[in-house]
């Protein structure tokens, strides 16, 4: 086949633009070179790597969606999800802390700040020389988050003082700049909750403690805790008691960016198996040879591709969401049936391939385990597979 005709075919079988396939290729090839060497280290040791985040802005891998004038790469949702697909093959924990950083914070201060805010933390987050969080789900208050939430946020003067609690917050222990919402009203429930850009270093702040994890090791998660902790009114985010728009504005994109990491993990998961299934030798032949690792693996393949083209379908549909489209209508209906849908199927792609690896698959140290420990992770957060249902039926029922 010639290289003229390549393009058009992988086209075919990806669904994805010779643009597309590129810089899917690309970022393979970076996180391979670059992260892929960090994730055992991470993954034992629950360590940062200091220098990660700063190299991965120096390769135009940060502010995907930014303009160029703060320093961005100007594309689109579509292409952060290729960007976060390949991340997820090679060092999933890192997948995870760059979607915190590039979706959750920086890609919302872009949608909802204003210009001083832009000008003020965008440029540093594109470098990766600020490393960005968000602070929403609280002990107590997970699924509930909006309505449950017990931080406070009361104006005096020029300033807003917060007081309360955040937990797993994804970035916490080494965040730089945190997107937090906090209640400025009581009486209105999750109406009367606003959203504030906080520094590390705002007196009041501190991190509570680090979190050691079962999986994802190596990307930070914290308790984060607010005692009279003053943060300049300039750092509010939108209009006060408006901060449900900018949670809604964001669910969506971030349920629809969790969906290529989990195909990250399944695609890595299965080369894992079909490799292994080729080199383990019982009864004098690679098990490859048995009808049964074959059928894992040819289910494991079709599930991985089905994985593939829901991720793309929801990301196409995410790519054109209005401002003020998140978090209702036919996007909410999706993006929760995508990630549940590729939660749940890399969980079945997971077993199979720790099955196909056998007793090596339940040792800690091997790949196939640290990818097998990552699973439920992506069934619980940014809303759990059950209250994805619930959205799901809720948005049918409606219409």
């Amino acid at each position: 086949m010639s290289n003229t005709e390549r393009p058009s075919v992988m086209q075919a079988f990806t669904g994805l633009s010779t643009d597309e396939i590129e810089i899917l290729a690309q970022a393979d090839r970076f996180a391979q070179a670059e992260l892929y060497p960090l994730a055992q280290r991470m993954d034992d040791e629950e360590w940062w790597p200091t220098e990660a985040f700063p190299k991965i802005g120096e390769t135009g891998y940060f502010g995907v969606t930014a303009p160029e004038a703060y320093g961005g790469a100007g594309m689109d949702v579509f292409t952060s999800g290729l960007i976060l697909q390949a991340f997820g093959r090679w060092n999933h924990a890192m997948a995870l802390a760059w979607v915190a950083h590039e979706n959750l914070c920086l890609h919302n201060i872009l949608r909802n700040a204003n210009e001083a805010q832009k000008q003020k933390y965008l440029p540093g987050l594109c470098k990766g020389t600020l490393i960005g969080a968000l602070g929403l789900t609280e002990p107590g208050a997970g699924s509930d988050a909006l309505g449950s939430m017990r931080t406070t946020a009361r104006r005096e003067g020029g300033y807003y003082i917060l007081n309360g609690s955040k937990i797993y917050i994804t970035n916490g222990p080494v965040a730089d700049v945190l997107l937090v919402y906090a209640k400025t009203d009581k009486d209105k429930g999750a109406q009367g909750i606003s959203a504030f850009i906080v520094e590390k270093d705002f007196p009041g702040f501190k991190v509570a403690q680090k979190l050691i994890k079962m999986g994802f090791r190596g990307s930070q998660t914290a308790e984060l805790v607010f005692e009279d902790c003053k943060v300049p009114a300039e750092n509010l985010v939108g209009e006060e008691n408006r901060g449900v728009k900018v949670v809604m504005s964001g669910l969506d994109l971030e349920r629809s960016m969790i969906s290529p990491i989990c195909l990250g993990i399944a695609e890595r998961a299965l080369q894992l198996a079909l490799d292994y299934s080729k080199q383990r030798k019982q009864f004098g032949r690679p098990i490859s040879d048995f009808q049964m690792i074959q059928a894992k693996l040819a289910e494991m393949y079709t599930r991985v591709e089905a994985m593939r083209l829901f991720t793309y379908q929801v990301l196409r549909a995410a790519n054109v969401i209005g401002e003020d489209e998140g978090g209702r209508g036919e996007i909410h209906k999706l993006t929760a049936a995508g990630v549940l849908f590729v939660a749940e199927t890399m969980n079945q792609v997971l077993n199979d391939a720790v099955q196909v690896h056998g007793g090596t698959g339940y040792i800690w140290e091997s790949e196939i385990n640290r990818l097998y420990r990552s699973i439920k992770l992506l069934e619980i957060g940014a809303g759990t597979s059950e209250v994805r249902k619930m959205i799901i039926s809720g948005e049918m029922l409606r219409g």
